[in-house]
């Protein structure tokens, strides 16, 4: 039986906008198993990237549990939520969000410093993750010299450099072109498979829509549909400087 490393039971969140109350998600209730390669889809304001941001532990919700390996994130301490963040998430987003005086090398090898590993540790791993994504040239570049397909295959590498369980990523190609998006993709996939890693998507893309396992719909932050699908055969990674 698969394993549920992330669980929403009956989650609800609002938010105040000036004096109104809006309902960002609707008595949202969902479980991710180990493995999974899931996309979150839904138009502009369905509620897609506030899930993503309570499964991440950076809201907590207004109502209902998010258990992420079984632990209730509730009645966590901010260290403690942190800790998990370290621990079991990695995160992708849109605009990369690579800091923009370190090179590719060093912003891998932040979230490991961050922890405390030793520089040579830290160092080592992000080298050889850099390496897997196929920026072994580029490795000592800032992100401002780099294409947006390899700021992102940066952000993937920084996403993995912990060791994650699950990936969370949102909307990870909306700022590339398809032949990069498809590298992204492929890069993901490899990886879901290769390592075992869960990968959680919010995305409007059809390209990323059609090579995952599983399609979660949502408007007006309900689900109102989730489907296991097959996804379209992986593409060869083409790993070349984009």
């Amino acid at each position: 039986m698969t394993s549920m490393l992330i669980e929403l039971d009956t989650v609800s969140k609002e938010y105040l906008l000036g004096e109104s109350r809006v309902l960002a998600l609707d008595s949202v209730s969902l479980g991710i198993g180990a493995g999974e390669f899931a996309a979150v889809w839904g138009p502009s304001g369905s509620g897609k990237s506030t899930l993503l941001n309570l499964i991440g532990l950076i809201d907590q919700p207004s109502q209902g549990a998010v258990r992420i390996e079984g632990q209730d994130t509730h009645a966590l301490s901010d260290r403690a939520l942190t800790d998990i963040r370290f621990r079991t998430l990695g995160f992708v987003f849109q605009n990369y969000n690579l800091v923009p005086v370190l090179s590719a090398l060093e912003n891998v090898m932040l979230p490991l410093q961050i922890r405390g590993a030793a520089e040579k540790q830290a160092r080592v791993k992000a080298e050889a993750l850099l390496e897997a994504v196929g920026l072994s040239q580029q490795m000592h570049s800032r992100p401002d010299k780099m294409s947006g397909g390899q700021r992102q295959r940066v952000a993937v590498a920084r996403a993995l450099v912990t060791d994650p369980r699950i990936v969370l990523a949102d909307e990870p190609t909306a700022n590339l072109d398809s032949r990069n998006s498809q590298i992204i993709i492929d890069l993901m996939r490899d990886l879901n498979k290769s390592r075992g890693v869960t990968f959680v998507f919010s995305t409007h893309d059809q390209q990323l829509l059609d090579h995952v396992d599983r399609h979660i719909h949502m408007r007006d932050g309900k689900i109102i549909g989730d489907r296991k699908c097959a996804p379209a055969a992986a593409a060869k990674v083409v790993l070349a400087p984009a």
